[in-house]
């Protein structure tokens, strides 16, 4: 767990343990998969807060889209937190409960460059521009807020000037690329592109053109426990689970 995790943890446990008070007194399992952005550290710390407030137990994985799907196939999921859009295919599928999603936290987009290389001022969307035009090479993911990027380029008027230097990286962070040099400059989701070794974060999108990623949640339409898990969820959206996400550069959703 991470300094500040543990700092906040202490600050919020008695009053998460509050809000689950009323929980079930017959103790359960749920398994809960999540997409790789929703927080391995926040979930770290408010998943063994609720084990400890309610005595329900939480069997967690972080996995890609198409892992997720297999899972669902198997049916042994209570519980799916990964990004907005899929959630609400799975709703459309019946893999979850279709009036059950919860719009869980959101995330800027932002951008990265390889540590010690020179630093645009990316604060103004004509700085951005003149940043896209000027580097070499830009890497920005296919899944999640990635498709974005081409709307925003074209809204720019610069994609047909820069598209033969986009890099689409799949199965790592774009900011790896970005530290490995693979691109000069990443553009993802804040709490996934900073903070990674070896590279600078330039800081989110400028007001204008800012972009947020959306992750949601929602409860298995088959799980034998939605009762607790919704208690999860409700355990997550409280107003003092919100200091954990800011923590990772992820912001609560407004509710």
């Amino acid at each position: 767990m991470n300094a500040w995790c543990k700092v906040a943890a202490v600050t919020v446990a008695g009053c998460l343990s509050a809000i689950v008070a009323g929980a079930a007194a017959n103790a359960a399992e749920i398994t809960v998969v999540a997409s790789g952005g929703p927080l391995p550290d926040v979930m770290g710390t408010l998943v063994p807060m609720f084990e400890s407030a309610t005595g329900n137990k939480v069997k967690i994985s972080f996995k890609g889209e198409a892992a997720i799907a297999a899972d669902l196939k198997q049916g042994a999921v209570d519980l799916v937190i990964t990004n907005t859009e899929t959630v609400d295919e799975l709703a459309t599928s019946g893999e979850v409960a279709g009036n059950g999603k919860t719009l869980l936290m959101i995330s800027k987009v932002g951008v990265a460059v390889k540590a010690g290389a020179p630093k645009p001022d990316i604060s103004t969307a004509e700085g951005f521009k003149q940043a896209m035009l000027n580097a070499r090479s830009i890497g920005h993911s296919n899944g999640g807020t990635g498709p974005y990027n081409t709307r925003l380029f074209q809204k720019l008027g610069i994609y047909d000037q820069i598209k033969d230097k986009i890099k689409i990286i799949q199965g790592k962070p774009v900011a790896v690329a970005v530290a490995d040099g693979e691109v000069e400059i990443g553009i993802q989701q804040t709490n996934v592109i900073q903070p990674v070794a070896g590279t600078q974060y330039l800081g989110p999108l400028p007001p204008d053109l800012i972009e947020y990623g959306h992750f949601g949640v929602a409860v298995r339409n088959v799980s034998k426990n939605q009762d607790v898990a919704r208690e999860l969820i409700k355990f997550m959206t409280s107003p003092e689970a919100a200091a954990l996400l800011r923590k990772t550069a992820m912001e609560p959703a407004e509710r």
